[in-house]
């Protein structure tokens, strides 16, 4: 465990300059001794500067056994990020209802935890760690887990509760407090009005939003008529990475896409799928601006407090031992000490950036409506590289059942969903 100021061998009065005190042992066992103690102490502080990690959890690689596994025994702080894993898995098998429960637990954690998590305030401070923070993920992260959870809202026929998440991820990606920046996510946007209109309502301007924030796609015109929504999600997302002297800066990878494009194959017509939102972009920007987080603060902490106490390290314990005057090497003494505590603060000042991540998350979404008759319908979509050529491996097939009554058909399309999938 990092030292503190009460485990300093320090006495509890001082005689000396500057409010500190002889190391002690100086009075018993002499000068060569006190400098062996305080560079005794020096090397105890860089052995006790970490602490002991918790066993880690054996796992299969498969987030729908390693999820409830890490949930219930692993760290609390990660059970938010597991739960998040544990619904893009069951989303893309088709289990929905292990979705539903999963992102209704994380949402719920997420909107307690913001403001009064305790190891959240812990790791705003300077002694812990980014990473010992309860896990809820960046900005990208937590308006997917809001989108996936209003799409099932509106499976379950409740655009009412579906725009609500939508709204929700708009407030998520905008700053506002200081409104530096709205929303700029196109399907956030859309959907609030696209769902808006399906209950009577105008979403002009929810519609208006979403063209301003699409790159180059013209964006459909609502059709409240049309009953079956097909939602698709594409390509490997961001990850992130530390770097920096201490790992203090967090920034985000963002790999190269083998699928850019989709189609959407049915009753004999063909129906081009571009990308309308790159998750990519919103990991790495906030209202358009490129942006990587720094936790300079911190780091510039570390590396003042780390260098105070070198130099009062070396200057004190090279005056005590140069000097022949027993106040001198007292005062030398104490200088040490107080570099030794300038360390203790340094080795305990640990600036590492949070990269945990919800590493399944696609790197493009996109949208599209359809009219269908109830019954049963095949469906086929292809995945598409830069080139325009199909990414056979990555064909789904699907059989989709319309209800009748005018009901919506919400249908979720991954390159990495199960096929073939009845829905």
């Amino acid at each position: 465990m990092p030292l503190t100021g009460s485990d300093l061998p320090l006495p509890l009065k001082s005689t000396l300059p500057f409010g500190l005190a002889a190391c002690p042992g100086a009075r018993h066992f002499g000068l060569a001794g006190s400098i062996v103690l305080v560079t005794a102490l020096a090397l105890l502080v860089v052995g006790c500067a970490s602490t002991p990690k918790q066993p880690a959890l054996t796992l299969t690689g498969n987030a729908l056994v390693d999820g409830p596994k890490a949930i219930e025994q692993g760290p609390p702080k990660d059970k938010v990020l597991w739960q998040y894993r544990t619904a893009t898995a069951a989303l893309r098998t088709g289990d929905f209802e292990l979705a539903r429960r999963m992102l209704d637990e994380a949402l719920l954690n997420i909107g307690g935890i913001i403001a009064n998590d305790k190891e959240a305030r812990k790791a705003r401070g300077y002694f812990n760690r980014e990473a010992r923070k309860t896990f809820i993920g960046e900005p990208y992260e937590r308006v997917m887990a809001y989108i996936y959870r209003g799409m099932l809202y509106w499976q379950d026929g409740e655009p009412d509760n579906a725009r609500a998440c939508f709204r929700s991820a708009a407030l998520i990606d905008s700053d506002t407090e200081n409104r530096e920046y709205a929303a700029d996510w196109v399907l956030v946007d859309y959907l609030d009005g696209l769902a808006t209109a399906k209950l009577g309502g105008d979403g002009s301007d929810a519609f208006k939003r979403a063209q301003a924030s699409a790159k180059g796609v013209k964006l459909p015109a609502y059709r409240p008529d049309f009953n079956v929504l097909f939602f698709f999600e594409f390509g490997p997302g961001p990850t992130k990475f530390a770097t920096g002297q201490y790992g203090e800066e967090l920034r985000f990878r963002v790999p190269d896409s083998p699928v850019v494009s989709a189609e959407l194959n049915i009753n004999g017509q063909r129906y081009p799928v571009a990308p309308t939102d790159d998750l990519g972009f919103q990991a790495t920007t906030r209202g358009g601006r490129a942006m990587d987080h720094i936790l300079g603060n911190k780091a510039v902490f570390k590396t003042t407090t780390g260098a105070v106490g070198d130099v009062a390290l070396i200057g004190g314990l090279s005056t005590a031992a140069m000097s022949r005057d027993r106040t001198a090497q007292n005062v030398g003494l104490g200088i040490a000490l107080a570099g030794l505590a300038s360390k203790v603060i340094s080795a305990a000042t640990t600036p590492e950036a949070d990269t945990r991540a919800w590493e399944t998350l696609p790197r493009y979404l996109s949208f599209a409506s359809l009219p269908l008759a109830p019954g049963r319908h095949s469906a086929t979509v292809e995945f598409r590289d830069a080139a325009g050529r199909t990414v056979s491996n990555l064909t789904k097939q699907l059989a989709i059942d319309v209800p009748p009554g005018g009901k919506d058909k919400v249908i979720l399309i991954s390159d990495q969903s199960s096929t073939p999938q009845t829905i």
